[in-house]
């Protein structure tokens, strides 16, 4: 009886069986495989190659099914190998351009790059689900929103959250959340042995989806670096009669509000003696004069001193025979140098070229 799953087929001579034909080697053709068993082939081929197949990726119902057919391939001929290959690879070579699969892989290929708020809207219109692993963009959260869903959270739940979580993100976390909270989340962690890894994703997607669900805020900036920023470039009696306003209206506000303060005086305090010569390359020479020669009180000399001991001698020496040429400057002008210089470094601090020095107390 003829196996009609051998490994290798072959193809007999419609003439018969003769002395021959016998003699004539036997012409070896591939097997025929379903569409099912050739996808097999390939993923066991690149596993075997050592390849990196995300296939925890694909649905489950897909999962399943390629792991069963797996198991039930057995042996195949070399022949069959050499066919299956040459048309995955031609079928390669004739993709111009693949898409995502579904809605769900549409909008996460599209993440970041359409208006959150439309992402957020058409995936709860869809009842669809992000794909992949939701504890990827849970790590991406910072610790501050982590805090806030852990505590929202049972103790159970937040201790999952903790050891899903990178070392670092973790240990940010804890510092995140009130004392006894930590504590309480910290010691459930022992009793997260026995959880399976089907309650892990069910709750990393539960916390996903309150992602999802929360209002995407108009602004990126909180109220009071909004309210700081426009103080800085303000003249400094107007912001100093909205200080002293906002003090009167909301105590809280207004220590936020000059947290987020950064003016001329703050320099020596919050800028890296090393990062003045970068500073003062983006500033143009006649801004600078004025800046410097404008700085009448205190706290301004103080400022106008650090940046003259630190640039070079020959450039300190220059500057201080402009600034006494220039005489004295009007307080208008002198205000709006400043805020210019102030304006240079908040550039550089944005494109990260210099960072600043935490402040322990308000310098304002």
């Amino acid at each position: 009886m003829q196996d009609t799953q051998a490994l290798v087929q072959m193809t007999p001579d419609a003439r018969g069986t003769s002395t021959e034909n016998a003699e004539e080697p036997a012409r070896v053709v591939p097997r025929t495989l379903s569409n099912r068993e050739k996808a097999a082939v390939v993923v066991r081929l690149l596993l075997n190659e050592g390849a990196e197949i995300p296939l925890e990726e694909l649905p489950d119902g897909l999962q399943e099914k390629l792991t069963y057919q797996l198991g039930r391939m057995g042996l195949v001929d070399r022949v069959t190998l050499a066919a299956v290959a040459k048309e995955f690879a031609d079928a390669l070579d004739c993709v111009g351009l693949s898409f995502p699969h579904g809605l769900a892989g549409a909008l996460d290929a599209v993440n970041g790059k359409i208006a959150p708020a439309t992402a957020a809207r058409l995936r709860k219109e869809a009842g669809v689900r992000q794909i992949g692993d939701p504890w990827e963009r849970l790590r991406g959260v910072s610790p501050d929103e982590l805090a806030d869903m852990a505590q929202a959270e049972s103790t159970e739940v937040a201790a999952v959250m903790l050891s899903k979580l990178d070392t670092a993100k973790a240990a940010q976390l804890l510092g995140c959340l009130p004392g006894p909270v930590a504590r309480r989340i910290t010691y459930a962690v022992s009793m997260t042995a026995n959880v399976t890894p089907e309650a892990v994703e069910r709750i990393g997607w539960s916390l996903a989806a309150q992602l999802d669900q929360r209002p995407h805020p108009a602004f990126n900036d909180a109220p009071g670096a909004r309210v700081g920023a426009i103080l800085n470039q303000s003249a400094a009696t107007t912001r100093d009669g909205l200080l002293t306003a906002l003090d009167e209206e909301d105590a809280d506000f207004a220590a936020i509000v000059r947290q987020s303060i950064f003016i001329f005086a703050h320099i020596p305090a919050r800028i890296l003696a090393r990062d003045i010569p970068a500073i003062l390359r983006g500033v143009e020479q006649p801004v600078l004069v004025n800046a410097l020669a404008g700085a009448t009180t205190d706290l301004d000399r103080e400022a106008a001193d650090f940046i003259l001991s630190n640039m070079s001698s020959r450039m300190a020496d220059a500057l201080r025979e402009e600034m006494a040429e220039r005489g004295k400057v009007k307080q208008a002008e002198a205000e709006d140098a400043m805020s210019q210089v102030v304006g240079t470094i908040r550039t550089l601090l944005d494109q990260g070229a210099i960072t600043l020095i935490e402040k322990d107390e308000d310098l304002t």
